[in-house]
């Protein structure tokens, strides 16, 4: 497989993501996945009630259409995230919108939530295979404004609550103009309070989680912890990818417009854990994402107080391997 990895870092970035995705998806309709990859030993682990197999998982973005839940499951994961998902389809950003720098170990993309549409992923999440926890990353359609906003994610919610172990509500991509600003004061107090009345309408049981930016300030993040502890949401997922460019050697990089993940991320990322669990006292569950490229990196996540951990640009950049290179160190 190191000879394919090879091959796909010279085709264009979504085609070689596609490509790799479905030749995972051929070998295991074919059976073949289990024998290449071994799964390593199940180390189960409660996190907000629920029962996963271990701590590694995938981050939204690696499968937005939940089209390849099954054979990502037969890697070894832990738990999957698929999405992010909004009401309807969309294209996303014009093309270029994905580049990658292998030199760094890192990734800026510009994708701004392409995907099939939540119907789409409601029916691949009913005739899934997989048995592992399965949580589903929710978004707004770019053209939503205002409220508009607001009503997107109860939509997404509404529709995948009874197929989704959790549900991750992103207001943390930097492609989606203005979708940031559900990070200020106001407008969190407004989205946290119409999700919270919609899961008790719904009588949702699941955990829910709010995915944050790295991007920002510590006021920013204690108002954040303080909304989420006095609401019906469960935990944190720190963090999205960054803005923040600076630390690219390549200056045409540093141009690009779009979030940066990898590498370049990693003590960003784990920062913001470090942060919340120390500002929430314990009573906010963390899983962590940005920067895991291998077992000391996951593990440095695990010491700075996240309960899982989820991988992207690693597993892109370093091929399905990075599974069993992780959890058996």
């Amino acid at each position: 497989m190191n000879f394919f990895l090879k091959v796909f870092k010279f085709l264009p970035p979504e085609i070689a993501h596609s490509l790799a995705l479905n030749s995972l998806n051929f070998l295991y309709k074919a059976r073949l996945l289990r024998f290449l990859y071994t799964k390593p030993e199940s180390n189960p682990q409660v996190f907000a009630g629920m029962l996963v197999e271990n701590m590694l998982g995938t981050a939204a973005g690696l499968d937005k259409n939940g089209d390849y839940i099954d054979c990502l499951g037969e890697l070894g994961f832990g738990f999957l995230e698929v999405g992010t998902v909004t009401p309807e389809k969309q294209n996303g950003n014009p093309r270029p919108r994905v580049f990658r720098n292998f030199q760094e170990n890192a990734i800026i993309n510009r994708l701004g939530f392409n995907n099939k549409g939540v119907d789409h992923l409601v029916e691949n999440l009913k005739s899934k295979k997989f048995r592992g926890i399965v949580g589903v990353n929710v978004g707004a359609n770019k053209w939503s404004k205002g409220k508009e906003r607001i009503q997107d994610y109860l939509t997404c919610i509404e529709k995948v609550y009874k197929y989704a172990d959790y549900i991750t509500v992103n207001i943390s991509s930097p492609n989606t103009p203005n979708l940031r600003d559900f990070h200020d004061e106001r407008n969190i107090i407004d989205l946290v309070n119409a999700i919270d009345l919609q899961v008790s309408k719904l009588n949702i049981e699941i955990p829910l989680l709010l995915k944050i930016s790295p991007d920002e300030s510590d006021e920013s993040i204690d108002k954040i912890i303080e909304v989420i502890v006095k609401s019906k949401f469960t935990g944190i997922i720190a963090t999205n990818t960054t803005i923040d460019k600076s630390s690219l050697s390549d200056s045409k990089l540093r141009e690009v417009e779009g979030g940066l993940s990898g590498e370049p991320l990693m003590h960003k990322s784990t920062d913001k854990i470090k942060y919340i669990k120390s500002r929430s006292n314990d009573q906010i569950p963390i899983i962590g994402v940005g920067g895991v490229m291998d077992s000391q990196s996951f593990h440095e996540k695990v010491q700075a107080g996240c309960s899982l951990v989820q991988i992207y640009t690693g597993f892109v950049i370093k091929g399905p391997s990075i599974v069993k290179e992780i959890l058996l160190n």
